[in-house]
């Protein structure tokens, strides 16, 4: 009896290491897209997403973050498939925040065409850069993946899997610490995860995406063959809900699937077809996720898209199985349909739910007056403000190491006419009081071409009112505001220079005097006049400038930290110094007496614990060299502290 005892302990132990083996080390989180989704890494957007947005994400109960990232269009290109540093310099400091806050964090090689099938050929380009990423982060912590591709297609899995194999011992050459995540052709699908090898090495996560029923989840997709008329389509199959089939549809497999729909729109259908990955997950006794899965918003009804992940969510999770939603934000994600997506305001809650995340409270966001500087662009771009420019067959660079302060600059050259740098402010902002308090648009600017032209304008949102649109105000930079030399210049520019310009809205509207500064879309600056040709111009330091609106003593009350100076009185330079109890976004900056912001010292997101700083007055340019007093204020997660500074001034450089 006891001999019969142990043998069913040691049985139900064995089998309860095999079931922990075959666990991932997170369970659920997002696919946090179009941020390293780019041409390369000097398109890439940093100040997208911050260390603020990954706690925002953890907060919902997300332990895993999958990063898309353009992995082939960071490097050089052929032969060498060199890594661009500045992608590693931005890289590196998403990798520092998830281990900080202990995400585990997914480095998914996202270099693929959907409408073109994978090549033999990419062996080389993956073996050219795995090692590199391999060799970079070695040493990192375990909260690190490598995925290798995401969704190869038109290419036999078989095919595939020798390939990813060889890319496999490459990185293991290097790297025998992370884990890999691999995955079949087919794009990454379930019915083709038989036909992979097992692989010998133990490190290893599969992967599969799941989108069926596919008419039903990408309807309305336009990359998708015959379904951008596509609409209304319900889930689960209802018939009296059901759409007739677009024109556009007519005679295509578009036509059929919604023929056969009351099949394949079924609970049922969608739970027979994740049994197809959860057999491999227990035949294979291998690690397994979903590491993508969701519902196109726009054309989809939002109580189908609800239920659907309602569904797929609970099987995974009773299967076992870790997921990563497609996407956090964007077409697939996680906000209100139509909103800013900002986290506070716009969350979809009943989509939370059904993903049985933790749903924050959340607010109705009202826009109010700005009433103090904002920086447009100062080494990135400014927090809630979003490139949106258009090279137009030249170059935009907003990394060029030839800046006027700090680290970088904005590059411009060979556009074509109407193409130029843009930032898109994300909710729209009320400039009102700006205008009625001489705010000016300031920034330098250098060029190297006699002539040069341009315009810069703000556009205003368009409204629902008859007759409105997106009306501009500009103004023209010419060789009478800027001599083309090519030595940095500093342009301070009133708001209430700026004339009204008209509008494009599919054709051309003159001025009609609507313009409205209390719902301003976007900045953008714009080869109006020809083409930029070989031309080159840089920009730094942009910004909407002027005295803070609220009172000084408002403007100067304390919230929090400490913070001191020394020397203080200085004649040349003075050391300033404060504590953070908490991570978080930090600014420091200098105010003169005026209240009017002089320099803005630091803008960057910083841990907990002591941090140090030295301004020079007239480094960059931005103070004359009197004694005076300034204030320097400090703020961070809603706290702000100031401290106030005596110059000397008679023995400054």
């Amino acid at each position: 009896m006891k001999l019969r005892f142990k043998i069913v302990s040691i049985i139900v132990f064995v089998l309860g290491l095999s079931t922990l083996q075959a666990q991932t080390p997170f369970s659920k989180g997002v696919n946090l897209t179009n941020w390293f989704q780019t041409g390369s890494a000097r398109q890439i957007q940093f100040t997208k997403y911050t260390k603020q947005d990954l706690i925002r994400i953890k907060s919902l109960g997300c332990d895993v973050i999958r990063l898309p990232i353009n992995l082939h269009f960071m490097t050089n290109g052929s032969p060498d498939y060199l890594i661009d540093p500045l992608f590693f310099d931005f890289l590196d400091q998403v990798v520092d925040w998830a281990e900080e806050l202990q995400i585990h964090l997914l480095l998914d090689n996202h270099s693929f065409d959907p409408n073109v099938d994978t090549q033999p050929s990419i062996e080389t380009v993956l073996l050219k850069v795995w090692p590199q990423m391999a060799a970079h982060y070695k040493n990192r912590s375990n909260y690190v993946y490598y995925e290798i591709l995401n969704e190869p297609h038109g290419i036999a899995t078989v095919a595939w899997c020798q390939i990813q194999q060889k890319v496999i011992a490459a990185i293991r050459a290097i790297d025998t610490k992370h884990t890999i995540v691999v995955g079949a052709s087919g794009y990454n699908s379930y019915n083709e995860l038989n036909n992979m090898p097992l692989y010998d090495d133990t490190n290893l996560i599969y992967t599969f995406h799941f989108y069926d029923p596919f008419i039903f989840t990408h309807q309305g997709a336009t990359w998708t063959s015959y379904m951008q008329d596509l609409a209304g389509v319900p889930f689960p199959y209802d018939a009296a809900r059901m759409p007739v089939t677009p024109a556009s549809a007519k005679g295509t497999w578009v036509e059929s699937s919604l023929n056969n729909y009351k099949n394949d729109g079924t609970v049922a259908k969608v739970k027979q077809l994740l049994d197809v990955a959860v057999n491999f997950k227990t035949t294979r006794n291998v690690r397994l996720f979903c590491g993508e899965f969701g519902v196109y918003i726009p054309n989809s009804p939002h109580a189908d898209r609800v239920f659907w992940y309602d569904v797929v969510r609970k099987y995974l999770e009773e299967k076992g199985m870790a997921w990563t939603t497609w996407d956090y934000q964007g077409g697939f994600g996680l906000f209100k349909k139509g909103t800013s997506e900002l986290f506070d305001y716009d969350l979809d809650t009943e989509i939370l739910k059904s993903l049985n995340f933790t749903v924050p409270v959340q607010s109705e966001f009202v826009i109010t007056p700005e009433t103090k500087p904002i920086d447009i662009y100062t080494d990135y771009i400014g927090q809630s403000i979003f490139e949106s420019g258009n090279a137009g067959n030249g170059t935009i660079d907003y990394y060029s190491s030839d800046a006027q302060a700090g680290k970088y600059s904005i590059y411009w050259t060979g556009s074509n006419q109407y193409a130029g740098p843009g930032f898109n402010f994300k909710p729209n902002k009320d400039f009102s009081k700006l205008i009625a308090n001489n705010y000016e648009l300031d920034f330098w600017v250098k060029g190297d071409t006699p002539g040069t032209k341009f315009q810069i304008r703000f556009l205003d949102t368009k409204s629902t009112v008859v007759g409105d649109h997106p009306w501009r105000i500009s103004y023209d930079i010419d060789q009478t505001k800027v001599t083309w030399n090519g030595i940095w210049q500093h342009l301070r520019i009133p708001l209430s220079s700026f004339r009204e310009t008209g509008s494009w809205d599919s054709s051309w509207y003159n001025p009609e005097g609507k313009y409205d500064w209390k719902a301003v879309d976007r900045f953008e600056i714009i080869s109006e006049f020809n083409a930029l040709g070989t031309q080159k111009i840089w920009f730094d330091e942009i910004r909407i400038n002027g005295s803070p609106i609220t009172s000084a003593a408002k403007q100067l009350e304390t919230t929090g930290f400490k913070a001191k100076a020394y020397p203080n009185p200085f004649t040349s330079e003075t050391t300033i110094e404060y504590d953070l109890a908490e991570s978080g976004d930090v600014e420091v900056s200098i105010y003169d007496l005026t209240g009017r912001k002089i320099e803005a010292l630091i803008h960057s997101f910083q841990s907990e614990g002591r941090h140090q700083l030295t301004w020079i007055p007239q480094q960059n340019g931005s103070v004359k060299a009197i004694a005076s007093v300034y204030f320097c204020r400090i703020t961070c997660s809603g706290k702000t502290e100031v401290v106030k500074l005596i110059s000397n001034g008679d023995k400054m450089r």
